[in-house]
């Protein structure tokens, strides 16, 4: 098993490697100049050419490609152009907000999605099936966007139940002090279960509305893969030795029916943690996505490199772990 993990492992390198040229090429071939988007476009050709000078982008693009990295593996990945501050201390604030988001989502994805799936696959054909498939599809279909300003507006302005947008209310963010970044974890930590009910409460729209979408990939992946182990042979073994039709379903139909749906989550989670930016947008939520967006607009190139790479860097560490769990899940797959 070790040495299947070491290999898994070592096969990470050279895709990180390739994100990061290929992140820097990228970068490099959107059309504008930095050094105009900061000075403005009144700037004359000799104040262009020394501020050029001074971020170093005039220097051929494979020294600075390995000035990058360079900095890169000293976890130094440089300061924004556009407000000067540096790109570690902008993630070590957002991530944990994306992050926190991304588990909310993919849990109610979870709770709700295999649930649905089990059941529409043991019911198949009938009219539950049917239902959750309709419901699937339409998940999968409706616009992010409109379904968050649909929410807000039914449960935040109409019922007044949750709060319409941020992470916290004005008047208990403008006193607290994080821990983790995490605040319904950082609320648990400090024992303030106001900061935990009202983290919470602004989290639930914004985790439904983002995790709608892997919901119903869940749901519909769970029942296709459940369908396919109940149609086995030693399905009908286990039935007809007299278990019970809960015993069946769950100790022998989906612990071999977890694969294809652990790696439909982990694909899933790992997309989330790429920054939901109409999500974030939407909700106030201050987390990677607009941040990497506004980089973009703004040609902040140390911005869209250092974000690009942390959040290609945690998709590819979440495969790795999807991958690990294969051999506890199946252990075949150590052989």
């Amino acid at each position: 098993m070790w040495l299947y993990i070491l290999k898994r492992s070592l096969g990470v390198v050279p895709v990180l490697l390739g994100i990061t040229l290929l992140v820097f090429c990228l970068l490099h071939l959107i059309p504008g100049d930095p050094a105009v988007v900061l000075l403005g476009e009144r700037a004359t050709p000799d104040q262009v050419a020394s501020l050029r000078q001074q971020l170093g982008l005039n220097a051929p693009l494979p020294l600075q490609y390995l000035a990058f990295l360079t900095r890169l593996v000293q976890f130094d990945l440089g300061q924004s152009i556009i407000s000067g501050i540096p790109i570690i201390a902008e993630l070590r604030n957002r991530v944990p907000a994306t992050v926190e988001l991304s588990v909310a989502a993919t849990t109610v994805a979870i709770a709700i999605g295999m649930p649905f799936g089990i059941l529409a696959a043991v019911r198949k054909n009938s009219w539950i099936d049917r239902l959750m498939m309709t419901g699937s599809l339409i998940g999968v279909s409706l616009p992010i966007y409109w379904l968050g300003l649909l929410l807000v507006y039914l449960f935040a302005v109409n019922l007044r139940w949750l709060p319409p947008s941020g992470r916290l209310s004005t008047n208990l963010e403008m006193n607290f002090q994080p821990i983790t970044g995490f605040y319904v974890l950082d609320g648990l930590l400090r024992l303030d279960f106001t900061i935990f009910r009202d983290a919470i409460a602004h989290l639930i729209l914004p985790a439904l509305t983002l995790g709608t979408i892997p919901l119903a990939i869940i749901g519909r992946m769970t029942r296709s893969a459940m369908l396919e182990v109940l149609s086995q042979d030693y399905i009908r073994t286990a039935k007809a030795k007299g278990l019970s039709d809960r015993l069946v379903i769950l100790r022998h139909a989906l612990r071999n029916a977890l694969l294809p749906i652990v790696t439909v989550i982990g694909l899933q989670f790992g997309t989330l943690l790429g920054g939901a930016i109409l999500t974030e947008t939407i909700f106030a939520w201050n987390g990677i996505g607009s941040w990497v967006y506004d980089g973009i607009l703004a040609r902040d190139y140390p911005v869209v490199q250092g974000a690009v790479i942390v959040i290609a860097s945690a998709f590819v560490i979440v495969n790795l772990l999807v991958d690990i769990s294969y051999s506890f899940l199946d252990p075949r797959i150590r052989l």
